[in-house]
């Protein structure tokens, strides 16, 4: 059987061989295919990797509950600047979220931004005064020195904690710890640690967390109080909590906790609009929902091609059946039966499609990092997608040459001789 098997290859390459330009032509749709649905499915995927990332670094067993200026008041902002804007979460929302979820552990964040100055280097950025428990709430980790501690709290002590681009872009060629920053025009905080690089944005102005310099909660209302300036409007604005991160135990509690919250801050900030709950878990979840019809959508526009890749297989085989209609006529005589012919075409067909699915996937591989290399945009090759496109590959050669290798089949042996 194996033996047979490759007897019909070989005479099918051999077939294949007498017009090697169609055949080429030919193999290059099927080629060109199978690289498409390989290339765009890694595109799909690398994409679909970055955005699930994201929201997983928030946290899917967190909620967010961030203050958000409203609408009417953006409008209205420029009209009176010597007017103190008060909005938002406040400090006494976290305690009562804290007595509503004992199990949960709940975070209070202020933000505002703050020029900051070692030496011949300066920098603006984000202030982020925080508790002890933002650390393990964010995944994030400290790689020389300390976080924040409880008796930082207490004794309101001027310490900071610095991004990994922070502490580069001030210190770029010491050891930052022990040493101190001028944040602001008069205060001095002693670096006690630096993070490990993150990679992800830190609030919604586009700072990242790398850029961010972490001190206490306490040190940050006492030192700056709750009123500070907006520098995109010139406008004092009173917000004595900008975000509240609850983390619960675990995932199953997640969409529940988001309701009692939600129910929670309505009567407070229900008119206002100015407080905004995310629920990364339920984000997570769309994301994952919507990068899966993506994915769908391409691999069928990227079959499309095999599809076309597919016609031109038809085409070829039926040319060949026309041409070999002699040949045909005398395996026939010779005893040969219309299965026989049948498997020669269908081979054949085969040959072609698997010719060009093996090509197509090494060009499906190279097409994606050259998309990294050059776009830096990140590619995911799955070995499912490349077995996906191989298979659709041979699948297209098979059916599209039933019909040739049917037709040959079917040819009067006696008219077939008499072909000329």
């Amino acid at each position: 059987m194996i033996r047979d098997t490759m007897r019909m290859v070989n005479l099918g390459l051999k077939s294949l061989m007498l017009h090697k330009l169609r055949s080429s032509l030919t193999t290059a749709g099927i080629l060109f295919g199978v690289a498409s649905v390989i290339a765009m499915l890694a595109v799909g995927e690398g994409a679909s990797a970055e955005t699930l990332k994201q929201y997983r670094e928030m946290g899917v067993t967190n909620v967010l509950i961030r203050s958000k200026k409203p609408e009417e008041t953006q409008q209205s902002s420029t009209t009176s600047t010597m007017s103190v804007l008060g909005y938002g979460l406040f400090y006494q929302e976290a305690d009562r979220i804290q007595n509503l979820l004992p199990t949960a552990t709940v975070v209070r964040v202020r933000e505002f931004q703050r020029g900051i100055i070692r030496g011949e280097n300066w920098s603006s950025t984000l202030i982020v005064g925080t508790e002890v428990d933002f650390l393990p709430v964010t995944n994030m980790k400290v790689v020389e020195g300390r976080w924040l501690t409880e008796l930082d709290q207490q004794r309101q002590t001027n310490v900071c904690v610095l991004g990994a681009s922070l502490a580069k872009q001030l210190f770029p060629l010491e050891n930052p710890l022990g040493h101190t920053i001028l944040v602001g025009i008069e205060d001095r905080f002693e670096v006690v640690g630096v993070l490990q690089y993150q990679g992800r944005a830190a609030s919604p102005n586009g700072t990242t967390l790398d850029e961010c310099a972490f001190i206490p909660l306490a040190s940050s209302r006492r030192r700056f109080g709750d009123t500070v300036r907006n520098p995109s409007t010139n406008r004092y604005e009173n917000v004595e909590v900008h975000e509240i991160k609850v983390k619960l135990p675990t995932m199953d509690e997640v969409v529940g906790a988001a309701a009692v919250l939600d129910y929670m801050l309505k009567p407070a900030h229900g008119n206002k609009k100015d407080v905004e709950l995310t629920v990364p878990l339920e984000l997570l979840r769309k994301a994952e929902e919507t990068q899966r019809m993506f994915n769908l959508v391409l691999a069928v526009i990227a079959s499309i091609s095999l599809l076309v890749g597919g016609i031109g297989i038809m085409n070829v085989m039926l040319a060949t059946v026309t041409e070999r209609t002699r040949e045909i006529g005398i395996r026939r005589a010779l005893g040969a039966k219309k299965k026989h012919i049948v498997q020669q075409f269908l081979v054949e067909a085969g040959v072609l499609s698997a010719l060009g699915g093996i090509v197509g996937v090494g060009l499906g591989m190279v097409v994606p990092l050259a998309i990294e290399k050059f776009f830096k945009q990140n590619t995911d090759i799955l070995p499912i997608h490349v077995l996906l496109a191989f298979s659709i590959s041979a699948a297209v050669g098979v059916v599209f040459g039933l019909y040739p290798a049917w037709r040959a089949a079917n040819m009067d042996p006696v008219e077939a001789l008499r072909h000329e």
